[in-house]
Protein backbone atom coordinates (compact mmCIF):
# COMPACT_ATOMS: atom_id res chain seq x y z
CA UNK A 1 0.00 0.00 0.00
CA UNK A 2 1.28 3.48 -0.91
CA UNK A 3 2.54 5.39 2.16
CA UNK A 4 0.59 8.49 3.21
CA UNK A 5 2.54 11.73 3.79
CA UNK A 6 1.43 13.34 7.04
CA UNK A 7 2.41 16.97 7.72
CA UNK A 8 1.89 18.49 11.18
CA UNK A 9 3.17 21.70 12.78
CA UNK A 10 4.08 21.67 16.47
CA UNK A 11 2.58 24.73 18.17
CA UNK A 12 2.80 23.74 21.83
CA UNK A 13 5.08 25.01 24.56
CA UNK A 14 7.34 23.87 26.17
CA UNK A 15 9.34 21.47 24.00
CA UNK A 16 8.06 17.90 23.56
CA UNK A 17 9.56 14.58 22.44
CA UNK A 18 9.05 13.86 18.74
CA UNK A 19 7.72 10.33 19.30
CA UNK A 20 5.26 11.48 21.97
CA UNK A 21 3.91 14.28 19.76
CA UNK A 22 3.38 11.97 16.79
CA UNK A 23 1.73 9.32 18.98
CA UNK A 24 -0.78 11.95 20.12
CA UNK A 25 -1.47 13.06 16.55
CA UNK A 26 -1.49 9.72 14.69
CA UNK A 27 -3.67 7.70 17.04
CA UNK A 28 -3.91 4.65 14.76
CA UNK A 29 -0.20 3.91 15.33
CA UNK A 30 1.33 2.73 18.59
CA UNK A 31 4.19 4.70 20.12
CA UNK A 32 6.48 1.71 19.48
CA UNK A 33 5.59 1.77 15.78
CA UNK A 34 6.23 5.51 15.62
CA UNK A 35 9.60 5.09 17.32
CA UNK A 36 10.61 2.47 14.74
CA UNK A 37 9.52 4.83 11.92
CA UNK A 38 11.68 7.60 13.35
CA UNK A 39 14.68 5.29 13.75
CA UNK A 40 14.21 4.13 10.13
CA UNK A 41 14.49 7.71 8.83
CA UNK A 42 10.82 8.05 7.84
CA UNK A 43 10.26 11.27 9.82
CA UNK A 44 11.57 14.75 9.07
CA UNK A 45 11.60 17.93 11.12
CA UNK A 46 11.82 21.16 9.12
CA UNK A 47 12.81 19.13 6.06
CA UNK A 48 15.66 17.22 7.73
CA UNK A 49 15.56 13.54 8.72
CA UNK A 50 15.49 13.03 12.49
CA UNK A 51 16.33 9.51 13.66
CA UNK A 52 16.06 9.98 17.43
CA UNK A 53 12.60 9.42 19.00
CA UNK A 54 13.60 11.63 21.95
CA UNK A 55 14.32 14.64 19.69
CA UNK A 56 12.83 17.74 21.33
CA UNK A 57 10.39 19.70 19.19
CA UNK A 58 10.22 23.48 19.54
CA UNK A 59 7.14 25.62 18.76
CA UNK A 60 6.88 26.18 15.01
CA UNK A 61 8.69 22.98 13.99
CA UNK A 62 7.13 21.30 10.94
CA UNK A 63 7.00 17.50 11.12
CA UNK A 64 6.47 15.24 8.11
CA UNK A 65 6.11 11.47 8.28
CA UNK A 66 5.56 8.65 5.80
CA UNK A 67 2.79 6.52 7.28
CA UNK A 68 2.07 3.08 5.86
CA UNK A 69 -1.08 1.24 6.88
CA UNK A 70 -0.27 -1.89 8.87
CA UNK A 71 -1.79 -5.00 7.32
CA UNK A 72 -2.32 -7.72 9.88
CA UNK A 73 -4.55 -10.75 9.94
CA UNK A 74 -7.79 -10.09 11.80
CA UNK A 75 -8.43 -12.36 14.82
CA UNK A 76 -11.26 -14.89 14.49
CA UNK A 77 -14.75 -14.28 15.90
CA UNK A 78 -15.67 -16.40 18.92
CA UNK A 79 -18.97 -16.61 20.78
CA UNK A 80 -17.70 -15.82 24.27
CA UNK A 81 -20.19 -14.38 26.77
CA UNK A 82 -19.43 -10.86 28.02
CA UNK A 83 -20.90 -8.85 30.89
CA UNK A 84 -22.07 -5.54 29.47
CA UNK A 85 -21.98 -2.40 31.66
CA UNK A 86 -22.86 0.21 29.00
CA UNK A 87 -23.22 0.62 25.26
CA UNK A 88 -23.94 3.44 22.82
CA UNK A 89 -23.22 4.08 19.14
CA UNK A 90 -19.48 4.66 19.67
CA UNK A 91 -18.36 2.68 22.72
CA UNK A 92 -19.04 -0.40 24.77
CA UNK A 93 -18.03 -0.89 28.42
CA UNK A 94 -17.31 -4.43 29.64
CA UNK A 95 -16.85 -5.95 33.08
CA UNK A 96 -13.86 -8.12 32.15
CA UNK A 97 -13.56 -11.36 34.13
CA UNK A 98 -10.24 -12.57 35.50
CA UNK A 99 -8.54 -15.08 33.23
CA UNK A 100 -9.58 -13.40 29.98
CA UNK A 101 -6.70 -11.99 27.91
CA UNK A 102 -7.61 -8.68 26.26
CA UNK A 103 -6.12 -9.23 22.79
CA UNK A 104 -4.28 -11.97 20.87
CA UNK A 105 -0.53 -12.24 21.34
CA UNK A 106 2.23 -14.79 21.74
CA UNK A 107 0.60 -17.95 23.07
CA UNK A 108 -2.90 -16.43 22.99
CA UNK A 109 -4.22 -16.54 19.43
CA UNK A 110 -7.82 -17.16 20.48
CA UNK A 111 -10.25 -17.05 23.43
CA UNK A 112 -9.47 -13.38 24.06
CA UNK A 113 -11.70 -10.38 24.63
CA UNK A 114 -11.02 -9.25 21.04
CA UNK A 115 -12.27 -12.57 19.67
CA UNK A 116 -15.48 -12.06 21.65
CA UNK A 117 -15.86 -8.42 20.60
CA UNK A 118 -15.63 -9.34 16.92
CA UNK A 119 -18.45 -11.85 17.38
CA UNK A 120 -20.80 -9.51 19.25
CA UNK A 121 -19.89 -6.30 17.37
CA UNK A 122 -18.45 -7.23 13.92
CA UNK A 123 -18.11 -3.54 12.95
CA UNK A 124 -15.21 -3.25 15.40
CA UNK A 125 -13.03 -5.08 12.85
CA UNK A 126 -12.24 -1.79 11.07
CA UNK A 127 -11.57 0.24 14.24
CA UNK A 128 -8.00 0.85 15.43
CA UNK A 129 -5.20 -1.68 15.01
CA UNK A 130 -6.17 -4.86 13.10
CA UNK A 131 -4.66 -7.21 15.70
CA UNK A 132 -6.49 -5.47 18.55
CA UNK A 133 -9.55 -3.75 17.03
CA UNK A 134 -11.41 -1.37 19.30
CA UNK A 135 -8.89 -1.67 22.14
CA UNK A 136 -7.80 1.66 23.65
CA UNK A 137 -6.49 0.38 27.01
CA UNK A 138 -6.01 -3.02 28.60
CA UNK A 139 -6.13 -4.99 31.82
CA UNK A 140 -3.79 -7.84 32.74
CA UNK A 141 -5.17 -11.33 32.20
CA UNK A 142 -5.84 -11.88 35.90
CA UNK A 143 -7.18 -8.37 36.55
CA UNK A 144 -10.96 -8.07 36.46
CA UNK A 145 -13.16 -5.00 36.06
CA UNK A 146 -14.15 -2.03 33.94
CA UNK A 147 -12.77 -1.84 30.40
CA UNK A 148 -14.00 0.51 27.66
CA UNK A 149 -13.82 -0.36 23.94
CA UNK A 150 -14.36 1.77 20.82
CA UNK A 151 -17.00 0.61 18.32
CA UNK A 152 -16.33 3.31 15.71
CA UNK A 153 -13.36 5.28 14.34
CA UNK A 154 -14.77 8.42 15.97
CA UNK A 155 -14.99 6.65 19.31
CA UNK A 156 -11.47 5.23 18.93
CA UNK A 157 -9.84 8.60 18.26
CA UNK A 158 -11.77 10.24 21.09
CA UNK A 159 -10.93 7.56 23.67
CA UNK A 160 -7.26 7.25 22.71
CA UNK A 161 -6.81 10.98 23.27
CA UNK A 162 -8.63 10.77 26.62
CA UNK A 163 -6.15 8.16 27.81
CA UNK A 164 -3.05 9.76 26.27
CA UNK A 165 -3.81 13.13 27.87
CA UNK A 166 -4.56 11.47 31.22
CA UNK A 167 -8.16 12.68 31.28
CA UNK A 168 -9.48 9.17 31.89
CA UNK A 169 -9.49 8.42 35.64
CA UNK A 170 -9.02 4.77 36.65
CA UNK A 171 -9.54 3.31 40.12
CA UNK A 172 -8.45 -0.16 41.26
CA UNK A 173 -9.01 -2.15 44.44
CA UNK A 174 -5.97 -4.12 45.60
CA UNK A 175 -5.60 -6.36 48.62
CA UNK A 176 -1.97 -6.33 49.69
CA UNK A 177 0.21 -8.28 52.09
CA UNK A 178 1.04 -6.19 55.14
CA UNK A 179 0.42 -2.48 54.88
CA UNK A 180 2.01 0.54 53.16
CA UNK A 181 4.28 2.87 55.18
CA UNK A 182 1.51 5.52 55.27
CA UNK A 183 -2.30 5.19 54.99
CA UNK A 184 -2.30 7.31 51.83
CA UNK A 185 0.47 8.31 49.48
CA UNK A 186 1.81 8.96 46.02
CA UNK A 187 4.42 6.83 44.26
CA UNK A 188 6.60 8.39 41.55
CA UNK A 189 9.21 6.21 39.84
CA UNK A 190 10.47 5.22 36.42
CA UNK A 191 9.53 1.82 35.03
CA UNK A 192 11.20 -0.26 32.36
CA UNK A 193 11.83 -3.85 31.35
CA UNK A 194 13.73 -5.94 33.88
CA UNK A 195 17.11 -6.56 32.22
CA UNK A 196 17.36 -10.07 33.69
CA UNK A 197 13.74 -11.12 33.16
CA UNK A 198 12.35 -9.41 30.06
CA UNK A 199 8.76 -10.50 30.77
CA UNK A 200 8.82 -8.45 33.98
CA UNK A 201 8.90 -4.72 34.66
CA UNK A 202 11.25 -3.10 37.16
CA UNK A 203 11.90 0.19 38.90
CA UNK A 204 14.50 2.19 36.96
CA UNK A 205 16.75 4.86 38.42
CA UNK A 206 18.23 8.00 36.91
CA UNK A 207 16.80 8.83 33.50
CA UNK A 208 16.12 5.24 32.40
CA UNK A 209 12.58 3.95 31.91
CA UNK A 210 9.30 5.86 31.64
CA UNK A 211 7.75 7.99 34.36
CA UNK A 212 5.11 6.16 36.38
CA UNK A 213 2.84 7.72 39.02
CA UNK A 214 0.23 6.16 41.30
CA UNK A 215 -1.80 7.35 44.29
CA UNK A 216 -3.15 5.01 46.96
CA UNK A 217 -5.67 5.25 49.79
CA UNK A 218 -6.38 2.77 52.60
CA UNK A 219 -9.93 1.42 52.45
CA UNK A 220 -9.73 -1.18 55.23
CA UNK A 221 -7.07 -2.68 57.49
CA UNK A 222 -6.98 -6.35 58.43
CA UNK A 223 -4.70 -8.33 60.72
CA UNK A 224 -2.18 -9.25 58.01
CA UNK A 225 -3.50 -7.40 54.96
CA UNK A 226 -4.72 -4.02 53.73
CA UNK A 227 -7.36 -3.18 51.14
CA UNK A 228 -6.20 -0.23 49.04
CA UNK A 229 -7.80 2.00 46.45
CA UNK A 230 -5.19 2.79 43.80
CA UNK A 231 -5.39 5.51 41.15
CA UNK A 232 -2.74 5.11 38.43
CA UNK A 233 -1.97 8.54 36.98
CA UNK A 234 0.03 6.96 34.15
CA UNK A 235 -0.63 3.71 32.31
CA UNK A 236 2.57 1.68 32.38
CA UNK A 237 2.63 -2.11 32.08
CA UNK A 238 2.16 -3.81 35.50
CA UNK A 239 2.42 -0.35 37.11
CA UNK A 240 0.25 -0.94 40.19
CA UNK A 241 1.77 -4.35 40.92
CA UNK A 242 5.34 -3.04 40.68
CA UNK A 243 4.59 0.10 42.70
CA UNK A 244 2.93 -1.76 45.58
CA UNK A 245 5.75 -4.31 45.68
CA UNK A 246 8.18 -1.36 45.76
CA UNK A 247 6.39 -0.10 48.89
CA UNK A 248 6.89 -3.51 50.54
CA UNK A 249 3.22 -4.48 50.36
CA UNK A 250 2.78 -6.59 47.19
CA UNK A 251 -0.63 -7.55 45.82
CA UNK A 252 -1.96 -10.75 47.37
CA UNK A 253 -1.47 -13.66 44.98
CA UNK A 254 1.06 -11.87 42.78
CA UNK A 255 3.78 -14.50 42.51
CA UNK A 256 5.79 -12.46 40.01
CA UNK A 257 6.28 -9.25 42.01
CA UNK A 258 5.20 -10.50 45.44
CA UNK A 259 5.60 -13.61 47.57
CA UNK A 260 6.11 -16.94 45.83
CA UNK A 261 3.80 -18.60 48.35
CA UNK A 262 0.36 -17.01 48.54
CA UNK A 263 -0.63 -15.70 51.95
CA UNK A 264 -4.29 -16.55 51.22
CA UNK A 265 -6.05 -19.20 49.18
CA UNK A 266 -6.52 -17.42 45.86
CA UNK A 267 -6.36 -18.51 42.23
CA UNK A 268 -5.12 -15.16 40.90
CA UNK A 269 -3.79 -11.88 42.23
CA UNK A 270 -6.24 -9.58 44.03
CA UNK A 271 -6.50 -6.62 41.66
CA UNK A 272 -9.79 -5.28 40.32
CA UNK A 273 -10.53 -2.26 38.09
CA UNK A 274 -13.49 -0.97 40.07
CA UNK A 275 -14.15 2.40 38.42
CA UNK A 276 -13.53 4.38 35.25
CA UNK A 277 -14.44 8.05 34.87
CA UNK A 278 -14.23 9.35 31.32
CA UNK A 279 -15.83 11.74 28.87
CA UNK A 280 -17.68 9.80 26.21
CA UNK A 281 -17.45 10.87 22.56
CA UNK A 282 -19.18 14.21 22.02
CA UNK A 283 -20.07 14.65 25.71
CA UNK A 284 -19.14 17.62 27.89
CA UNK A 285 -19.63 15.91 31.24
CA UNK A 286 -17.73 12.91 32.56
CA UNK A 287 -19.45 9.54 32.95
CA UNK A 288 -18.63 7.10 35.74
CA UNK A 289 -18.65 3.34 35.23
CA UNK A 290 -18.38 0.88 38.12
CA UNK A 291 -17.84 -2.86 38.55
CA UNK A 292 -18.35 -4.45 41.99
CA UNK A 293 -15.82 -6.89 43.37
CA UNK A 294 -16.37 -10.32 41.79
CA UNK A 295 -17.56 -13.06 44.13
CA UNK A 296 -14.15 -14.77 44.47
CA UNK A 297 -12.53 -11.57 45.74
CA UNK A 298 -15.50 -10.52 47.87
CA UNK A 299 -15.47 -13.90 49.61
CA UNK A 300 -11.83 -13.36 50.59
CA UNK A 301 -12.64 -9.94 52.06
CA UNK A 302 -15.62 -11.34 53.98
CA UNK A 303 -13.39 -13.89 55.74
CA UNK A 304 -10.52 -11.59 56.70
CA UNK A 305 -10.00 -10.66 60.34
CA UNK A 306 -10.11 -6.93 61.04
CA UNK A 307 -7.02 -5.29 62.52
Amino acid sequence: MKPELVEITFYESPAKRLDKFLAEQIVKLSRAKIQSMISAGEVKVNGKVVSKPAYQLEPGDKVTALVTEITEELPEKQNIALELIYEDADVVVINKPAGLVVHPGAGNAENTLVNALLFHWPQIASVGEPSRPGIVHRLDKDTSGVLIVAKTAVGYTWLVRQFKTRKAKKTYLALVDGKPPTPTGRIETRLGRDERHRQRMAINYGTQGRKAESEFYTVAEYRDHTLLEVNPLTGRTHQIRVHLAFLGCPVVGDQIYGHRKNSLEIDRFFLHASKLVIRLPGKEEETEFNAPLPSDLQTIIDHLEKA
